[in-house]
């Protein structure tokens, strides 16, 4: 999932791979995620690597939201890491919170997604790029990363 996931991140932002080879480190996870009116969640898995070391680490993701929104998507998210510091920070304690307001209609080729890389903590960015679904939502959002019990 990972290899695949930046292939296709390579083919639609070409500029990512030097992105990717330069950075302390990179995370790819696989996430679907479902709003009803108020409510928001997400989840997902994937795996972290340090890019000097080469050690891989299995991660969990979980999302709550609160704010106006409607419908399903699946996505992955590819997360940057500028320094050896943020890359240990995140597997460390992965937290993230923030506010979004995103649109995506895309199923299979067909259709198109408003994603750009972002800064989501110091010294991290991240690429979403939407699989299927169609969501539209303006939400307040809590994230946590943690390390996966049963891969580690």
């Amino acid at each position: 999932m990972a290899q695949q996931t930046l292939t296709e991140l390579y083919e639609q932002v070409p500029s990512a791979k030097g992105a990717v080879k330069s950075a302390a480190g990179y995370g790819v996870f696989s996430n679907f995620g479902m709003k009803i009116f108020v409510l928001g969640t997400e989840s997902g898995k994937g795996v972290v690597v340090d890019e000097k070391s080469r050690k891989k680490t299995y991660m969990k993701m979980i999302q709550v939201g609160g704010g106006l929104g409607m419908g399903g998507k699946k996505f992955k998210l590819v997360f940057l890491f500028d320094t050896p510091a943020a890359l240990s920070s995140f597997v460390g304690s992965g937290w993230e919170f923030g506010g979004a307001a995103e649109g995506a209609a895309k199923w299979g080729e067909k259709g198109g997604a408003l994603e750009h890389a972002i800064p989501v903590m110091p010294g991290v960015w991240l690429y979403q790029l939407t699989d299927k679904g169609l969501a539209a939502d303006v939400m307040v959002k809590g994230t946590k990363h943690y390390k996966d019990d049963d891969l580690n």
